[in-house]
Formats: structure tokens, sequence, C-alpha cells
């Protein structure tokens, strides 16, 4: 009798392994009563479509498995962003709620800390080393220094933080995507030269960065899709016409992924300089080369290609030229 109560129990322990292998979403929509709901995976700042479904009176089912714990999405009817959560091998009874803004996920302390700093990692006074330092192990705390705080924290302050993080996030997503934009960060120093690139231009024409040595540089990141590239550009004007005379240029790099919007945003803002853009959004290349994680964003070089200052804007951008160019 024994012998066959310890088989049932293998086997019940047995399925109970089994069923931890991958996740199942048991999900209820408040906003959205029938028609398709997408799971998206989140990657550079872009969701992606993974898996649909259908939510049928309310309800919808997602089965499947991560490699390890990463951001993913739900969208469905008229919501314009997806919600964002954390997808993890268990069960997961999952709320999307009326707001279409926000999921509710019981017994799931890493969404719990998720959620807890979605709003709070913008205000001032927001510090990513308290949040590292007493979650050093816990994915949410690596999504949110590699989501916010590549481009907010100087290169030192940067890497500090890291270090912070368990070694159990080595091989973490965000955490080596990290590891990689310190990398970059670190040869784009200010004192160093800027590497060279090559980029399409409206034409097709493809243009070098090498090719306007000799000269003062901008490369000013932007995109016509980013309000406060936009609200820059006037500024950005002003400098190029006060001093496109004295052996200054610009080359604007596009984060565009639509040729017509920024054909048009150029035009509309009489962005009179070289565009140069391979419309792939976050995916391209030269501004994962320099370490852009956000824009706006320049870099100034000297006639040698040497990075003088970056993230130059309004009146320290004039200051800066008058000073190079008087």
């Amino acid at each position: 009798m024994k012998k066959i109560i310890g088989f049932f129990c293998c086997l019940l322990l047995l399925g109970a392994c089994q069923q931890q292998k991958g996740y199942v979403i048991n999900g209820t929509a408040k906003n959205v009563k029938e028609g398709k709901i997408y799971l998206q995976v989140f990657r550079n700042k872009m969701y992606f479509d993974v898996d649909t479904a259908d939510i049928v009176n309310g309800k919808f089912t997602f089965k499947g498995k991560v490699e390890q714990p990463v951001l993913y999405g739900l969208i469905a009817g008229e919501m314009k962003y997806p919600v964002p959560f954390f997808l993890e091998n268990k069960k997961i009874d999952l709320t999307l709620e009326e707001d279409g803004k926000t999921v509710t996920i019981p017994d799931s302390p890493l969404n719990d800390l998720f959620f807890l700093n979605a709003q709070e990692v913008f205000l001032p006074e927001f510090s990513i080393d308290q949040l590292v330092t007493e979650h050093p192990e816990s994915p949410a705390s690596a999504y949110y220094l590699y989501r916010y705080f590549t481009y907010q924290l100087p290169l030192d302050s940067l890497k500090i933080v890291r270090d912070k993080l368990a070694p159990s996030l080595a091989t973490y997503p965000y955490v080596m995507e990290l590891d990689s934009i310190i990398a970059r960060l670190e040869k784009v120093e200010i004192g160093q030269t800027a590497p060279d690139f090559s980029l399409p231009d409206a034409s097709g024409t493809e243009v070098s960065l090498d090719s306007f040595r000799g000269k003062y540089v901008l490369l000013d990141f932007w995109a016509s899709w980013c309000p406060p590239c936009r609200r820059e550009n006037p500024n950005i004007v002003k400098a190029f016409q006060t001093y496109k005379n004295k052996n200054f240029t610009i080359i604007g790099i596009s984060l565009d992924k639509e040729k017509g919007s920024w054909l048009k945003a150029i035009a509309d803002d009489q962005l009179a300089w070289t565009h140069v853009s391979d419309l792939k959004f976050w995916d391209s290349e030269v501004p994962a080369l320099y370490g852009v994680r956000g824009i706006p964003a320049n870099i100034l070089l000297d006639p040698d290609g040497v990075i003088l200052a970056k993230n130059l804007y309004g009146e320290d951008l004039q200051k800066k030229l008058a000073e190079l160019l008087h």
C-alpha cells in the first residue's frame, strides 16, 4: 500500500514539475469583451508580436515558455500601447483592467516590484541606486537600470550601479545589453576619436562621417516622432545659420522608420543640413554605436573627429559654438 501511495505521489510531483516548465496565462479583460488580444515581447524599446488569442466573454488564455522572466505586453481593442508585465514560467491569473493601462497579477513578487516603480522611476527623487541596492537579484531592477538610466547616469555612476546587480543576473538579457552599452560608451568618451559610420541620405547615397573631416561637426540624433527633438530643432537651426560659414556643419541622424514622415519633418522644421537614416527606428546601428539610448542627443566633434562635448541643448550649444568659432 505504501508503495502504491508513493507511486501516485511521484506522479503528482512529476505533473507539477511539468506544469512549471512553461507559463499559462488565464486572463480576464475588463476593457474588451470580444476580439483579439496580442502577447508581445519587449526588445530595444519596441514590442513585437509573439502570440495572439481570442477574447471570449472577457476571457483569454496564452500558453508557452520563456527562457527567463522578461518584459512582455498585452494589447487589445482600441488600446494604443501594450500594457507591460514580467512573464514567468508559472500559472498566471491576470486581469487587464478597465483603463486598458494596467494589469493585476496576484502572487508575483517580481511584478509587484515592477508595478511599484513604474511611475516612480520618472520622478526626480527616484534613486535607481537604491532600487538596485535593495533588490540586486530582481530582473525588475536590471530592467529599470537598462531602460532608463543608461542615458541619464554618467558612465562612472552607471558602472557603479551595474556592479551592484547580483552575479545571477549576468546572463540576463537586459544585463547583457547593459554591459554592451557600457562597453560602447567607453569608446565614445569625450577626448576620443568618434568611430566612423556610413548611412544613406534621402536619395540613397551613402554618407560617411570621415568625409566631414576638417570641420566641426554636430552629430544630431533625432526623429520626426520625437516631440522633444522637434522642440529643440529651432535652436539647432539657429546654431547652423550662425556658424555654417565658420567651418561648422551638422549631420542629422534620424531614428525614423517612415521615410515620408522623416522628409516632412526636415522640410517643416527647415533643417538645411545633411540628413541620413537607415529607417530602422531603435534597431539602427549608428545610435547603438554611440551608446545613444534616448533622443534628442548630440555629439560635437572637432575637425580631427575628436569628441569635444555631448548633449548640448539650448543656450549651452550656442555658448560652446561661440567659444570654439568666435
